[in-house]
Formats: C-alpha cells, sequence, structure tokens
C-alpha cells in the first residue's frame, strides 16, 4: 500500500477514536463519532460553532486550516490550555485527541469563554488574515476566480494581458479532485517552480455543482488543459505528448543534456498532475456533445452548417508589396499584433500577416498591395501535430475531420482504425484498460467493437485560428475539465511590443506598462472594465467606475467633515 494511504487511514481512524473518547465527556453518545458529517456537526456543537462550519472543512483550500482551528478549540474545551499543549493539539490535533481521549485526568470543561478577554494586536491581525484566506478561497473555489490570458490564441477577442474573472457558477463549480492544497496556489507552490502545492494522497471523484447553464457553442470557455495530465517541468509551456512525438519518448525521460540559456536541463522531470491542477486555457467552444465537426479550406463547419465567425476572428495571409515596408502606424491602425514575416523577391516585398476579419477589405485597399491571398493547407496533407497524429487521418490545421463529438451515454463502434480517435478517451478520461492484439480490441480485459462514453466532451478552437494550439492538437476537452466562463476585464495591460520584424521592445516594469496601457494607448484603455459577450467585450465601464467611486469616496469625506464640524 502507497505510504500517503497509509496515513490516510491512520489519520482518519486515529480523529475517530480520539472523537469516541471525547464525545461522551462532553454530553454527547459516543457511537455520532462514526458517522461521518455527522460527528464534525457535534463536534461544532461541542465547541460552540455554527453548524455551517462543515461546508468551511470540506471546501478545497481552507480544510486543512479549520481542521487545525477545531482540534485547537477542542483541546482547550477538555481543559489544555497551556502554549505546549495547544502547539500539540495545532501540529498533530488528530493524535493529540486521541491522546487526551484515554487519559483518565481528561474533563470537559466547556469552550473557552473569550468575551472578558481582551485581544491583542497580534491576535487580531492573525484572526482578520485567517478570516480573509477562508473568505477568499470559498469565493475562488465556488463563484468567481481571477484569470489572466497567458496567449494569443484568441486574439482579438480576448488579448494577452487581460485580467478578468471567470464565474464558475455560470456551469456549475466542481468539486476539486485533490481539496488538501495551499491556498491560492494553482499547481505550484509560491518562490519555487515545480513543488507540488497540493497532496494527492486524499482524491474526489468528478462531482460538479448546479449551474445557471450548460456549456453552448461559441461560448468562450476556460477550461483546464487536457495534455497538461503530464508536463516536463522545465518544458512546461510545450505539450508533453508532442515532446515524445518529435524527440521520442526515452530522450525527454532521459535527456539531461544542459540549456544554456537556462542552465536546467532542457526537459527536466516528468511529472503528472490531476485535472484540477492542469494549466488553464481559455477558448472559444466551436462543438458541443452530439455535434459533428468539419473544417474545409479554414472555413468550420458543425452539422453542416457554416458556423458562428466572430468579427475579430484572425486569420494568416501572404501580402506582397511594391518593395515598400508597412509603417507601424498603420500596423497598429490594423490590429496587426503578431510580428510579420519578409522576404525580398522579384515581385516585391512578401509579407505573412495575421490579420482579423473586419480589417481585411480595407487593408487589402492599401495602395502598396500588389497581392493578397490567404494561406490554406491543402486537403490531404498528413500534419503529425494534427490529432490524431496518425497517418490514417491526414488531417491539417484548415482541413480537419469530420470527426464526432463523443457524448454522454452514446455508443460508438470502435475497431483498429478509427480507436486512435477514442484512446486517450478510453484511457485517459474515463481511467479503463486499453489492449490492441492484432485486430481485436480489448477494454479492461474483455474483447470489444464498441464503447459507451461516461462524459459529454467539447471542441474548443482559438479565434486566431492560425496561432492557436486548440483540439485541432490535442483532441477533446472532458466535461470535468471545465472551469468557468468569462464575464468581464476588470484591466488589460499591454505587453513589450514587437516591431515589424518581430524584435522585442524593451522590457519595462508592470507600473510602466500600466500606465501606458491607461493614458497611452486607447485601445486598451477601451478594454478596462469590460463584459465578456460572445463577439468579444461590451463598450468600457470604466468611467462609470471612476464616477461611482468618487461619488461614495465625496459622500464618506463630506459626511466626516460634517460630523467634525458638529463636534
Amino acid at each position: 500500500m502507497d505510504s500517503s494511504y497509509l496515513f490516510l487511514i491512520i489519520f482518519s481512524i486515529s480523529t475517530i477514536i480520539g472523537l469516541w473518547k471525547l464525545f461522551p465527556l462532553a454530553g454527547e453518545a459516543s457511537w455520532k463519532a462514526f458517522v461521518p458529517i455527522y460527528n464534525f456537526i457535534v463536534w461544532l456543537k461541542i465547541i460552540k460553532k455554527p453548524w455551517w462550519w462543515i461546508f468551511l472543512i470540506i471546501t478545497p483550500g481552507v480544510n486543512f486550516l479549520m481542521y487545525v482551528i477545531m482540534c485547537l478549540l477542542m483541546a482547550k474545551a477538555f481543559n489544555k490550555r497551556s502554549f505546549f499543549e495547544k502547539m500539540l493539539a495545532s501540529v498533530l490535533g488528530f493524535v493529540y485527541l486521541f491522546y487526551i481521549g484515554f487519559q483518565k485526568d481528561t474533563r470537559f470543561v466547556g469552550p473557552e469563554d473569550r468575551s472578558k478577554q481582551s485581544s491583542s494586536m497580534v491576535r487580531e491581525w492573525t484572526e482578520a488574515i485567517v478570516f480573509a484566506v477562508i473568505a477568499a478561497t470559498v469565493i475562488r473555489t465556488f463563484f468567481f476566480e481571477a484569470f489572466t490570458i497567458p496567449t494569443s490564441s484568441l486574439e482579438k477577442s480576448m488579448m494577452v494581458g487581460d485580467y478578468l474573472f471567470v464565474s464558475k457558477v455560470s456551469y456549475g463549480a466542481k468539486i476539486p479532485n485533490t481539496p488538501l492544497s495551499f491556498p491560492f496556489a494553482h499547481h505550484t507552490l509560491p518562490l519555487t517552480s515545480s513543488t507540488k502545492s497540493y497532496l494527492e494522497w486524499f482524491k474526489l471523484p468528478y462531482f460538479r455543482l448546479p449551474g445557471f447553464g450548460s456549456v453552448k457553442n461559441n461560448d468562450i470557455v476556460v477550461f483546464n488543459y487536457p495534455d497538461g495530465d503530464t508536463v516536463a517541468l522545465n518544458a512546461q509551456d510545450q505539450s508533453y505528448y508532442q515532446l515524445c512525438r518529435t524527440y521520442g519518448r526515452n530522450v525527454v525521460w532521459t535527456n539531461k543534456e544542459i540549456n544554456p540559456e537556462t542552465g536546467k536541463s532542457y526537459f527536466g522531470d516528468i511529472a503528472s498532475r490531476p485535472a484540477d491542477k492542469r494549466e488553464n486555457y481559455v477558448k472559444r467552444c466551436v462543438a458541443i456533445a452530439g455535434d459533428t465537426l468539419v473544417i474545409r479550406n479554414k472555413e468550420l463547419f458543425i452539422n453542416g452548417e457554416l458556423s458562428y465567425v466572430a468579427p475579430t476572428m484572425q486569420y494568416t495571409y501572404r501580402v506582397t508589396t511594391d518593395g515598400s515596408g508597412f509603417n507601424p502606424k498603420t500596423l497598429e491602425k490594423f490590429d496587426i499584433t503578431d510580428p510579420i514575416q519578409s522576404q525580398q523577391d522579384s515581385s516585391g516585398m512578401s509579407y505573412i500577416v495575421n490579420l482579423p476579419n473586419n480589417k481585411v477589405d480595407e487593408f487589402k485597399s492599401l495602395e502598396n498591395i500588389k497581392s493578397f491571398s490567404p494561406i490554406i493547407e491543402p486537403q490531404g496533407k498528413y500534419s503529425s501535430h494534427i490529432f490524431p497524429h496518425s497517418p490514417t487521418y491526414a488531417w491539417n490545421n484548415d482541413n480537419f475531420g469530420p470527426l464526432f463529438i463523443p457524448q454522454k451515454g452514446i455508443t460508438v463502434t470502435i475497431d483498429t482504425s478509427n480507436i486512435v480517435l477514442y484512446s486517450r478517451i478510453i484511457i485517459n478520461y474515463e481511467l479503463n484498460s486499453l489492449e490492441i492484439k492484432g485486430d481485436k480490441i480489448f477494454i479492461n480485459g474483455k474483447e470489444t467493437k464498441s464503447y459507451t462514453f461516461k462524459l459529454d466532451y467539447y471542441f474548443m478552437m482559438g479565434d486566431n485560428r492560425h496561432n492557436s494550439a486548440d483540439s485541432r492538437y490535442w483532441g477533446f476537452v472532458p466535461e470535468d475539465h471545465i472551469v468557468g466562463k468569462p464575464v468581464f476585464v476588470w484591466m488589460s495591460i499591454k505587453e513589450d511590443n514587437k516591431n515589424i520584424v518581430g524584435e522585442r521592445g524593451a522590457q519595462s516594469g508592470f507600473l510602466k506598462k500600466l500606465k501606458t496601457s491607461l493614458f497611452e494607448d486607447p485601445s486598451r484603455r477601451a478594454r478596462f472594465f469590460c463584459f465578456v459577450g460572445k463577439d468579444g467585450l461590451s463598450h468600457s465601464y470604466l468611467i462609470h467606475f471612476i464616477i461611482i467611486v468618487a461619488s461614495i469616496s465625496g459622500y464618506f469625506y463630506f459626511r466626516r467633515k460634517r460630523a467634525e464640524k458638529t463636534k
């Protein structure tokens, strides 16, 4: 047995036996200690804390803290109030409760009465910090979470540097798989590069609370990166599976060659992560469970109909000029933020441009442009980077499918030719064993020719269609990976610019970037305090926010002045 599970068993049994011995001394029946959840409610009753604390006890990130507080209060209720006794109760509560339960001189004196005690500054600050941590963790887990757009895959709908709030209640908050975790840290402890911020010896199955709705076609969605179940710790910005396809699994696992730029090995150690601790991605859900998706010459069709096209959706074009280049102000006018590649040839200067749909016609009319054509990968051209990474399916970015999006309860026929489409679902997401012997398929040791899906799945794509690592690369997104829906952008910081040849501008600090975005860049300022919709962002409510804050501040200022004058 794994040592972590052994510790969990000892921890649980020790706590229950300790409560079993202490409950009768406090006037409660001993059998109540063996009833899950109810035993904690009785425990709260003994220490005179409200029953609804039970919700905090099951809240990830604060449950450890709540357990420590309850052990400390329980020890005090049994007259263990010296500094040493309180330290034991706080650090080794599950052992200490067991210990005092078997001591003959243990007696119940009731919870400590603090009404007549004066609180020290240290105690007041400690209580304030604990309350803040608990409140913030509950809000972050079940209601809203702050998020930053990390990549340009949704340009221009969502831009790199957008700071937004993600609603957990839109689709229903999911209970984390690993509830024992460090508050406010995602998968890595602060000030470390690879130390896990969570404990894996206690895991919960997938469960989602009721929400206001379900994921719909063309919703912008935040989700846990499916390919992030395994990561190379020194190359976390790259798909582990693509690294293995490119370099070979043996190289990724064993190559310790040092990267001269970082001073570390290129790949580093390999780590696995549960679903709730995988990187957060944001994309547009173009197909939901039960849909059939096809991409033909870059055009997306869902169930045979042309899909919604966002006004700011971007594609890549080849542009030839009369030999002249583009003024940086022209690039800014047309929202061209990605670097332009250029080369001189006999017909003039050639560029590759990422351009939003709503800027195409105007851009084509520029006087120095001689030719303008979309870049499209031809049908039948196989790309090993594209799902399902098999020559049987000669798919690429611009010609993909048809592909059925799996739906819970739907049964599909499987054989050795199409099993590659569903193998990751069967093994990684729905936790079955899969073997292929000749032309026969075995799931959980039984030969089968069909499979019934246990979850709904989604297909996510970025609006920056030629610069987005999305479901075309790593396949389906399971329902248990859905995090929430972006609802509000409260700040947008312009990152270091890239000029026409893609060289990075001078690095600048956060405050300088904030100043630039607010006072010198109207396009960024217009993204402050905006709501997120299907087409992108609403108009800015920054002025309204400033007026409200100024009004409230003015009200309290003049109220205080009047009070001072009256006094």
